[in-house]
């Protein structure tokens, strides 16, 4: 489902420093897995999944997901195919502390500009999956860390992506929010869908859920 080949990521600070992220990497993911990047930070685990997000080029290499080139996709394609494939997890949440819950869940859907109908029956039925229905009008500088924590899950899933991606998602938690996570990640599991997560939290390294671990070191895989 998921192909990167012979993947180089440079950034370039100015003229005479220049940062490889990146050195000629491989890896593939099947549909269906859950698959762990072990790595300390800068390691280059969440640049591997901003190239599969496609949020980053790769100085050379491709990215394949679905057969489909996202490496080589204009931005606005690139745009279109975050939208239909991808549910984002980010370490920090990324919500709109001044809007409410609902707000924060429709935000993925305002490019798509679904009915009413439509635009309800997505948010009812992401905020029953994690328990937040009576949430949904509290403003989310309100909610406690796992109550955000749920919110931005719900919003990562409101278009029903076939690949999730959660970058350190457990950095911010304590153990026991960490492990209800790990519960949700369960579920997604179950429900089929392709799971790559970014961590050096070693609750996930033992999961039974975990189809294989992907050791990232100094931008390499090892």
């Amino acid at each position: 489902m998921i192909s990167l080949k012979n993947i180089t990521k440079k950034y370039e600070l100015n003229k005479n420093n220049t940062i490889t992220a990146l050195d000629n990497i491989s890896l593939e993911i099947k549909e269906g897995e859950l698959v762990i990047l072990k790595g300390v930070s800068g390691s280059g685990k969440s640049t591997i999944l901003s190239l599969i997000a496609s949020l980053t080029k790769p100085t050379t290499g491709d990215v394949m997901v679905n057969n489909k080139r996202v490496s080589k996709l204009p931005d606005n394609f690139a745009s279109d195919y975050r939208q239909e494939d991808i549910g984002f997890i980010f370490q920090r949440y990324n919500l709109i502390v001044r809007l409410s819950v609902s707000d924060n869940i429709l935000l993925p859907l305002v490019p798509i500009n679904p009915d009413e109908v439509e635009a309800k029956e997505k948010l009812y039925r992401v905020m029953e999956q994690f328990d937040i229905v009576d949430k949904r009008d509290t403003m989310v500088r309100n909610l406690s860390g796992g109550e955000q924590q749920r919110v931005a899950i719900a919003r990562a899933l409101v278009n029903d992506p076939k690949i999730v991606i959660a970058d350190e998602p457990t950095a911010n938690l304590d153990e026991k929010l960490s492990l209800d996570f790990i519960e949700i990640l369960k579920g997604l599991k179950e429900s089929g869908r392709t799971i790559v997560v970014a961590t050096h939290d070693p609750l996930f390294f033992d999961l039974e859920i975990v189809d294989r671990i992907v050791d990232v070191q100094s931008g390499k895989i090892l």
